[in-house]
């Protein structure tokens, strides 16, 4: 198959991952291993060291000079970017310090500028007519015999898969990342003619060029598609009937499947996605016949930014309906009480929507509070927090473990009344409107948050009658399966997509293909190493 053919399938794997990206490194993968042309280019070619096609392989000041607030920029790790060189954020020394530095080496047209210590170790540029800079330790400067190799063509090299293998291949892992000069020095280029290699760094700008479209193309696609996406989520919180359904789950758009379970959960939680029975009873009614009432007086702040409830519908605070708890502490001494050993759940176990049972600890407690941490069917756990995503999340326990304990990062919920499920409150902590609560209600550190069983209690609900409660969370089931089922199948398409690119590559490089992408990512820009657009 002809590279020219690989393009004109990009329709077909353009939902692989980074199949843009992909396609730009297959290209200098196949430039650089002398396949880029197919079986008509010159096979004979010799294997060098790239010491031997290079008149300066060193790297920059190893003594840290002094920074000063202006001068002669300093350039580090962090400018060296993917394909160009970056000065937009820098250190600068004195021009004095420079030429001191220039004595080692000073970078000029057409050197390669190569990150050589840290975690980007590997990343490369070819300088074009660059500044005056003076180079640090952790960046190596490259010069080319320009009557043996072309800058291009070098740079080509060093950033395909065969030179970062190469480069990777010999760093030494300590500390952090380090590739010693001497390595680098004895790497192995295959050197086709001279005239050959600008051919060849032609044609790779020529398909570069083509990619840049191809990715333009795609990206309108999906700026296009977010658009739609956005307006059918609109239209169908405006009118959320099930006819305007299929506006949600349409072919020629996907909405993201986390976009479309916290609308759901929002129109659900607002009594917007199932229609309200005059014949249902009233949530007041409700509460005064199962001997409870609500304490909620008056609103404020983002509480009562919102607060139009459908008629029949009441408000809450949390502690009205259900018994919160905290659960056992770890690491007490129980002394000389009689003791047993018993599982119990920790925040890890506690997803949103879901109990992992896949890591189950042991706690030993004494014999006589069992009864007290003992979790029973229904009861609705919360977490208290820790990392943002964790903060109110809430599940339901389904007794899958006989006998099971908590932990005291994790509130224990059990309604006041066997007529309340816990169904109806699982889903709103977890909603968008549940969450924000938690978030706004929260103490919170860098990274961390957290929230504590006075404010679980007093979280205000709104509770809808009861049997419009089990409407919306069986519409809410209804349609978290069919957006299960939408994840799934985007799943799938981008498998076929990534199988196909893989399949592809392999064709065009003559390698096995083992059903996954074979080719490293290492660039997203252009060989020419345009910077990307903001």
């Amino acid at each position: 198959m002809k590279l020219e053919t690989f393009f004109e399938k990009f329709d077909q794997f353009a939902d692989a991952p980074d199949a843009v990206a992909k396609m730009r490194e297959l290209v200098r993968t196949l430039a650089a291993n002398g396949r880029l042309f197919g079986e008509t280019e010159s096979r004979e070619c010799p294997t060098v060291r790239m010491k031997d096609v290079c008149a300066q392989i060193t790297d920059g000041e190893h003594a840290t000079p002094h920074r000063i607030s202006s001068g002669v920029p300093l350039a580090t790790a962090k400018n060296v970017r993917d394909g160009f060189l970056d000065l937009t954020n820098t250190d600068y020394v004195a021009q004095t310090t420079a030429e001191k530095c220039w004595r080692r080496c000073k970078p000029q047209h057409d050197d390669i500028l190569m990150v050589c210590v840290g975690a980007t170790t590997g990343r490369v540029c070819l300088a074009q007519n660059p500044p005056d800079i003076v180079l640090v330790r952790s960046v190596a400067l490259i010069r080319p015999k320009l009557e043996r190799i072309a800058p291009a063509f070098l740079d080509l090299f060093l950033r395909s898969s065969s030179g970062q293998a190469q480069i990777w291949g010999n760093v030494k892992q300590s500390a952090q990342p380090c590739l010693y000069l001497g390595k680098m020095a004895e790497f192995e280029i295959r050197l086709p003619p001279l005239a050959e290699q600008k051919r060849i760094v032609a044609k790779v700008d020529e398909l570069m060029a083509l990619c840049d479209r191809l990715e333009a193309q795609q990206q309108e696609r999906e700026e296009q598609a977010s658009k739609l996406a956005r307006a059918s989520l609109a239209r169908f919180a405006d009118a959320p009937i099930p006819t305007n359904l299929p506006f949600l789950f349409h072919p020629s758009y996907a909405i993201p499947p986390a976009d479309l379970r916290k609308s759901i959960l929002t129109l659900a939680v607002q009594g917007k996605l199932v229609p309200q029975d005059p014949n249902d009873e009233p949530a007041e009614e409700c509460l005064t016949r199962l001997g409870l009432k609500s304490t909620v007086t008056t609103l404020n702040g983002a509480e009562a930014e919102d607060d139009s409830l459908p008629p029949a519908w009441a408000r809450v605070r949390f502690e009205d309906v259900a018994l919160v708890a905290g659960g056992v502490t770890l690491g007490r001494k129980l002394g000389d009480r009689k003791t047993v050993t018993m599982p119990y759940l920790r925040v890890a176990n506690v997803k949103r929507g879901e109990i992992d049972l896949s890591v189950i600890k042991e706690v030993s407690i004494g014999e006589d509070e069992i009864e007290r941490y003992a979790l029973r069917e229904n009861d609705l756990l919360m977490t208290e927090g820790g990392d943002w995503d964790k903060v109110g999340r809430a599940a339901i326990w389904r007794a899958e473990i006989p006998v099971c304990l908590h932990q005291n990062h994790v509130f224990r919920a059990r309604m006041r009344s066997a007529e309340l499920a816990p169904f109806w409150f699982e889903r709103y902590f977890n909603s968008p409107v549940g969450r924000g609560y938690f978030e706004s209600a929260s103490k919170q550190t860098t990274n961390l948050a957290s929230i504590n069983m006075r404010q679980v209690r007093n979280c205000p609900i709104p509770l809808p009658p009861l049997a419009e409660q089990r409407r919306i969370v069986a519409k809410v089931e209804q349609l978290m399966a069919l957006v299960d089922a939408l994840e799934t199948q985007l799943a799938a398409s981008r498998a076929t997509a990534a199988n196909l690119l893989s399949a592809l590559v392999a064709e065009l490089t003559g390698t096995p293909n083992d059903g996954k992408v074979s080719v490293p990512s290492t660039s997203t820009t252009g060989r020419r190493g345009r910077p990307p657009k903001s």
